[in-house]
Protein backbone atom coordinates (compact mmCIF):
# COMPACT_ATOMS: atom_id res chain seq x y z
CA UNK A 1 0.00 0.00 0.00
CA UNK A 2 1.67 3.41 -0.75
CA UNK A 3 1.85 6.34 1.11
CA UNK A 4 0.41 9.18 -0.32
CA UNK A 5 2.02 11.91 1.65
CA UNK A 6 5.61 10.50 1.44
CA UNK A 7 8.19 12.59 -0.65
CA UNK A 8 8.63 11.99 -4.29
CA UNK A 9 12.20 10.69 -4.50
CA UNK A 10 13.36 12.68 -7.22
CA UNK A 11 12.60 16.92 -8.21
CA UNK A 12 8.98 17.93 -9.15
CA UNK A 13 7.44 18.78 -12.17
CA UNK A 14 7.60 22.22 -10.88
CA UNK A 15 11.19 21.92 -10.12
CA UNK A 16 12.19 20.22 -13.05
CA UNK A 17 10.24 23.31 -15.05
CA UNK A 18 11.97 25.88 -13.43
CA UNK A 19 15.05 24.57 -13.96
CA UNK A 20 14.59 24.55 -17.37
CA UNK A 21 13.59 27.90 -17.59
CA UNK A 22 16.47 29.31 -16.07
CA UNK A 23 19.24 26.89 -18.24
CA UNK A 24 17.35 28.46 -20.86
CA UNK A 25 17.10 32.06 -19.51
CA UNK A 26 20.74 31.93 -18.74
CA UNK A 27 22.06 30.51 -22.21
CA UNK A 28 20.19 33.48 -23.72
CA UNK A 29 21.53 35.82 -21.41
CA UNK A 30 25.16 35.32 -22.02
CA UNK A 31 24.72 34.38 -25.94
CA UNK A 32 23.24 37.46 -25.73
CA UNK A 33 25.60 39.35 -23.48
CA UNK A 34 23.11 40.89 -21.01
CA UNK A 35 25.37 40.70 -17.84
CA UNK A 36 27.43 43.50 -17.99
CA UNK A 37 29.65 42.33 -15.33
CA UNK A 38 33.98 42.71 -15.78
CA UNK A 39 35.09 39.60 -13.91
CA UNK A 40 32.85 37.49 -16.25
CA UNK A 41 34.67 34.61 -18.12
CA UNK A 42 35.19 35.31 -21.64
CA UNK A 43 35.40 31.32 -22.94
CA UNK A 44 31.97 30.44 -24.41
CA UNK A 45 29.60 28.37 -21.81
CA UNK A 46 27.11 26.07 -21.98
CA UNK A 47 24.91 25.48 -18.96
CA UNK A 48 23.63 22.15 -19.11
CA UNK A 49 21.33 21.30 -15.96
CA UNK A 50 19.86 23.61 -13.13
CA UNK A 51 19.11 21.97 -10.03
CA UNK A 52 16.58 24.18 -8.13
CA UNK A 53 15.38 23.45 -4.67
CA UNK A 54 11.88 22.02 -3.42
CA UNK A 55 11.10 25.82 -2.69
CA UNK A 56 12.34 27.46 -5.94
CA UNK A 57 14.85 29.77 -4.11
CA UNK A 58 18.46 28.10 -4.56
CA UNK A 59 19.72 27.34 -7.93
CA UNK A 60 22.64 25.09 -8.85
CA UNK A 61 23.91 25.55 -11.97
CA UNK A 62 25.95 23.09 -13.52
CA UNK A 63 28.37 24.44 -16.29
CA UNK A 64 30.87 23.38 -19.00
CA UNK A 65 33.64 25.78 -20.86
CA UNK A 66 34.29 24.38 -24.14
CA UNK A 67 37.93 24.55 -24.89
CA UNK A 68 39.19 24.60 -21.53
CA UNK A 69 39.59 21.68 -19.00
CA UNK A 70 40.64 23.56 -15.74
CA UNK A 71 37.37 25.58 -14.97
CA UNK A 72 38.29 26.43 -11.47
CA UNK A 73 39.11 30.18 -12.63
CA UNK A 74 35.67 30.74 -14.93
CA UNK A 75 33.67 29.01 -11.87
CA UNK A 76 34.66 31.11 -9.11
CA UNK A 77 33.92 34.30 -11.42
CA UNK A 78 30.55 32.96 -12.50
CA UNK A 79 30.31 32.71 -8.42
CA UNK A 80 31.72 36.37 -7.62
CA UNK A 81 29.06 37.80 -10.36
CA UNK A 82 25.95 35.93 -9.38
CA UNK A 83 24.26 38.79 -7.74
CA UNK A 84 24.03 40.50 -11.22
CA UNK A 85 23.46 37.30 -12.88
CA UNK A 86 20.39 36.89 -10.78
CA UNK A 87 19.50 39.97 -11.06
CA UNK A 88 19.27 40.21 -14.79
CA UNK A 89 17.69 36.59 -14.46
CA UNK A 90 15.17 38.17 -12.53
CA UNK A 91 13.78 40.17 -15.59
CA UNK A 92 13.75 37.64 -17.71
CA UNK A 93 12.06 34.30 -15.73
CA UNK A 94 8.35 35.12 -14.54
CA UNK A 95 8.65 33.54 -11.40
CA UNK A 96 7.74 34.48 -7.70
CA UNK A 97 11.09 34.82 -6.42
CA UNK A 98 14.84 34.50 -8.43
CA UNK A 99 16.38 31.80 -7.03
CA UNK A 100 19.77 32.40 -5.75
CA UNK A 101 22.36 31.14 -8.05
CA UNK A 102 25.51 28.51 -7.40
CA UNK A 103 27.86 27.13 -9.89
CA UNK A 104 29.68 24.52 -10.59
CA UNK A 105 31.60 22.03 -12.97
CA UNK A 106 29.76 19.93 -14.81
CA UNK A 107 31.66 16.36 -14.43
CA UNK A 108 29.79 14.52 -17.18
CA UNK A 109 31.63 15.11 -20.19
CA UNK A 110 34.91 14.62 -18.37
CA UNK A 111 33.37 11.15 -16.41
CA UNK A 112 32.20 10.12 -20.47
CA UNK A 113 35.70 10.61 -21.84
CA UNK A 114 37.31 8.32 -18.68
CA UNK A 115 34.81 5.34 -19.66
CA UNK A 116 35.28 5.84 -23.35
CA UNK A 117 38.96 5.36 -22.43
CA UNK A 118 38.83 2.55 -20.18
CA UNK A 119 36.56 0.72 -23.10
CA UNK A 120 38.64 1.57 -25.68
CA UNK A 121 41.88 0.09 -22.85
CA UNK A 122 39.67 -3.12 -22.56
CA UNK A 123 39.03 -3.75 -26.36
CA UNK A 124 42.38 -3.40 -26.68
CA UNK A 125 43.70 -5.80 -24.46
CA UNK A 126 41.42 -8.30 -26.03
Amino acid sequence: MSNRFAQPSGPSQRQLRAGELIRHALAEMFQREEVHEKDLPKTPITFTEVKISPDLKAATVFCAFLGKDDVDTEIAQLNRAAGAIRAVLGRKVQLKFTPSLVFHKDGTFDEVARISALLKESRSAD
